[in-house]
């Protein structure tokens, strides 16, 4: 167990509005987002950008998850960030059930950037055992679910490691977690797609420092 001064760091971070790619926070970040393709609820592409953002603040907390789990021999996988009220209107369309798709609003959760969907991989990057897919609309879904002793493992694991990074989960959906500020952010929208040329440009000046070191 990590002791309390990881859980200090996480609540001192302060809130910062702007948005931030998540692979520049930490690069063992997998991100795999489902609405960028057809495997999805849906069954559409939903997204027409594949880079995961989310509040600089929030994108922060979630890169202290990402060392404290890399720690044990574990990866995040981000299944979903901000999420454009756009698309949030195209998901509620085909599922209007606020238990598992909420209304459109862009001050809430995804829409303004501090929630993330995700799971755990092994160092690989090959999934660990939950006890469902994502957005499997059912009882299997809810943190209440009966998990096997693995899929319980896995799960709080998860639960402890986020919970050190200040945040929460929602009761629902095991692989949902908001940040516990929340609260101190206001209603932004942002083009993903602006932010994808900072990944590209820092592994650029990271390969560029390691042909220097091999020189």
């Amino acid at each position: 167990m990590f002791n309390d001064n990881r859980i200090t760091v996480a609540k001192d971070i302060v809130p910062d509005p702007g948005f931030t790619n998540l692979q520049t926070i930490d690069d063992s970040i997998i991100v795999d987002l489902k609405y960028a393709t057809t495997d999805n609820f849906t069954g559409q592409m939903i997204y027409d950008f594949k880079t995961a953002v989310a509040r600089t603040g929030t994108a922060k907390k979630l890169g202290i998850a990402a060392q404290l789990l890399r720690a044990q021999g574990y990866r995040i996988k981000i299944w979903d960030a901000y999420r454009p009220t756009i698309a949030q209107e195209k998901l509620f369309s085909v599922c209007p059930d606020p238990m598992w798709v909420a209304p459109p609003n862009p001050n809430y959760s995804h829409e303004k950037g501090v929630t993330f969907d995700l799971t755990l991989t092994d160092l690989d990057g090959n999934e660990l055992p939950m006890q469902s897919g994502f957005d499997d609309f059912s009882d299997r879904a809810k943190r209440s679910y009966q998990r096997t002793d693995e899929q319980d493992r896995y799960y709080r694991l998860l639960l402890d490691v986020m919970t050190k990074a200040d945040f929460h989960g929602y009761e629902n959906e095991w692989w949902d977690y908001q940040d516990n500020d929340a609260e101190a952010y206001g209603p932004k929208q942002v083009d993903p797609n602006d932010y994808a040329e900072y990944l590209t440009l820092c592994c650029y000046f990271t390969t560029i420092r390691y042909i220097s070191i091999l020189s």
